[in-house]
């Protein structure tokens, strides 16, 4: 492994040396000491001691208990643990995202539940010559959109309970802007399982979302089509539906569900 020096761009020599370390520690699988990484990465032990502190001081790393030795931590574990989840929940659903797109024609997207969203992690557009669909990496908001309504429909009470605390933001005259309103529409998904937003977030779009289970039942994601109202409109075709209700268990299969 090559040296890491204090020459010029010490910025991202700063941030080289900290991947680095992380990878170090992982890597050996048991705790290691200022010492021992200064000699597994070619530098001083007093830049070693500098990053191994903010690293700690971040919850990255953990120092072992009565030791002068360090470990991963456990936000580096949470790290893995939610990029893992990504991967699973992308490859489980690209099959039936592509399946769905080719018998409906309208965009399809998959996303996962983050505490601040719902993120879209991977799209096919749509068949038509006009695309309507959203970007992969878009956070969507809770309140506004089919995905979010799933999470919050069939995700941890404690979400449901943070999410109408909250202020629900109006983003057009067809937000839902009240808890009440709000407990009254996700009543509603958990009995017919799947959600749209026609107009919610933008006018003249509506997506139609169906929830993705992992095998030990919890919540990862949701499935759905995008676009125009005219082709989806607020109460879907019974195709529609089928189709992507279908979609979503197929992934939930692929992540080891089991089906009632």
């Amino acid at each position: 492994m090559p040296k890491v020096t204090g020459a010029s761009g010490e910025g991202v020599q700063a941030v080289t040396l900290a991947l680095r370390i992380l990878e170090r520690l992982a890597e050996e699988g048991r705790p290691m000491g200022v010492t021992a990484l200064a000699t597994a990465l070619g530098t001083t032990k007093s830049r070693i001691f500098r990053h191994l502190q903010t690293l700690m001081q971040n919850g990255y790393i953990q120092q072992s208990d009565n030791t002068d030795r360090y470990r991963i931590g456990f936000r580096l574990v949470a790290l893995g643990r939610a990029i893992g989840d990504h991967l699973n929940l992308v490859t489980a659903s690209s099959r039936a995202i592509r399946d769905l797109r080719e018998s409906l024609g309208h965009s399809t997207v998959v996303s996962q539940i983050e505490p601040d969203g719902v993120r879209i992690l991977s799209t096919i557009t749509g068949k038509s010559a006009i695309e309507i669909g959203v970007r992969s990496g878009s956070l969507l908001p809770f309140h506004t959109s089919a995905q979010g309504k799933i999470a919050l429909s069939f995700g941890s009470e404690a979400l449901r309970a943070a999410v109408m605390n909250s202020r629900l933001e109006r983003m057009t005259d067809h937000t839902i802007t009240t808890a009440a309103a709000l407990r009254a529409e996700l009543e509603k998904i958990r009995s017919q399982g799947w959600a749209v937003a026609p107009n919610e977030a933008l006018i003249g779009v509506n997506a139609l979302a169906a929830p993705v289970f992992e095998a030990s039942g919890t919540l990862v994601g949701a499935i759905a089509i995008v676009d125009s109202i005219q082709f989806i409109p607020e109460h879907p075709s019974a195709e529609q539906i089928a189709r992507t209700i279908e979609a979503a268990r197929t992934a939930s299969a692929g992540l080891g569900y089991i089906l009632d």
